[in-house]
């Protein structure tokens, strides 16, 4: 089969690519590498700047890259705003596309009209990035993102899409609840690919006997995602155990360089409002790093998974993050080894990248 894949989000386009190669099929990703992380892709469709003369040349780029990109068996995208470009302009090549190849797929694994517009209904979720304990959040970037998603370009085209498209795959619970309302008739979850192969757990880090907590810090992104409450309890039981506890930051480093922090890491604060792993989250869990984020039990029913359960799931909350930690790792260091072993099979069970692939072959062809 010949696959076009568009757009990337933490690797996930080109590890699923990498699985379905695994399978013998030819597979292309373009993408621009998902900003600064720079992940690989065949085709790179990356804008360089807002001004005139980039935005010429990105124009320029797009029209003859998407002119060339026919005859595919399947066209994935990975959101609604695939390009970068304004919403208004992008109908036009999901049109063409569509015109030029086979089937067209929709991924949903970030942010969009649907998740944008649960996420603002208190019943949907007990928590999200937009409530927590029934009170909306006060957050400059999500206003943002309802003026973006709600009743504007993105939304209109998000919609359109998703009423056209032969599929949408949802990469994470929330995503999957998010369409499984108006679209369940033409949605289905994957789990995240991984390729174990490139995850292999550097650790241990025998001059330290103690724990060692990692934490990315994105500074424009820190109270949005919780990395402000989760660091601040860090430091809190630091002060409680230093002897127990050492914290590795990561704020802003390339992409090896946190690898080589998280690598040499035993446990990885992610994710406070989330009902589930994301790809970091995962690609952690899959080095033997246990994860202190989302794991909720809707997470674990979506899998069928009944038995594991390695993800220390917390309330978004400082004092459930320092309750959690301090009760599971720091006065029951014992668990560590069972949770890391836990999250390995985890990712081995449900989140094989070849696996995966498989997952996606099928309902693909089942549209």
């Amino acid at each position: 089969m010949k696959i076009l894949l568009i757009g990337e989000y933490s690797n996930v386009h080109w590890t699923l690519a990498e699985g379905l190669r695994v399978l013998g099929h030819e597979v292309t990703v373009l993408s621009d590498g998902d900003d600064w992380k720079n992940y690989q892709r065949d085709i790179n469709l990356r804008r360089r700047s807002l001004g005139i003369v980039d935005t010429l040349r990105y124009l320029t780029d797009v029209e003859f890259t998407i002119a060339r990109l026919k005859g595919f068996d399947v066209v994935q995208i990975i959101n609604p705003v695939f390009l970068d470009l304004k919403a208004e302009r992008m109908m036009r090549y999901y049109r063409k596309l569509r015109r030029q190849n086979g089937k067209m797929f929709l991924g949903a694994y970030g942010i969009d009209h649907l998740w944008v517009r649960e996420g603002l209904k208190p019943e949907t979720f007990k928590y999200s990035d937009f409530y927590i304990n029934g009170q909306l959040r006060d957050y400059p970037f999500l206003q943002e993102m309802k003026e973006d998603w709600l009743n504007g370009a993105k939304g209109q085209i998000n919609l359109e899409i998703a009423n056209d498209c032969d599929g949408i795959i949802a990469g994470l619970y929330e995503y999957w609840r998010c369409y499984e309302q108006d679209y369940s008739h033409k949605q289905t979850y994957i789990p995240y690919p991984i390729n174990l192969s490139k995850t292999i757990h550097i650790k241990p880090h025998p001059e330290y006997p103690g724990i060692r907590f990692f934490i990315g810090i994105q500074k424009t992104r820190n109270a949005y995602k919780g990395t402000d409450i989760m660091l601040s309890a860090l430091e809190e039981l630091k002060k409680k155990y230093p002897e127990l506890m050492e914290i590795v930051k990561a704020e802003s480093v390339p992409y090896p360089e946190y690898q080589h922090l998280m690598n040499t890491s035993d446990v990885l604060l992610d994710q406070l409002y989330s009902y589930t792993p994301a790809m970091n989250g995962l690609l952690a869990m899959s080095k033997g790093l246990v994860l202190v984020g989302g794991g909720e039990e809707d997470f674990y029913k979506l899998q069928g998974e009944e038995e594991l359960r390695p993800i220390i799931n917390v309330q978004p909350t400082k004092e459930d993050v320092l309750r959690q930690i301090e009760e599971q790792l720091l006065l029951q260091p014992e668990n560590l080894k069972r949770l890391s072993e836990q999250s390995i099979a985890f990712i081995q069970r449900h989140h094989n990248y070849v696996k995966v692939a498989r997952q996606y072959l099928d309902f693909w062809a089942s549209r």
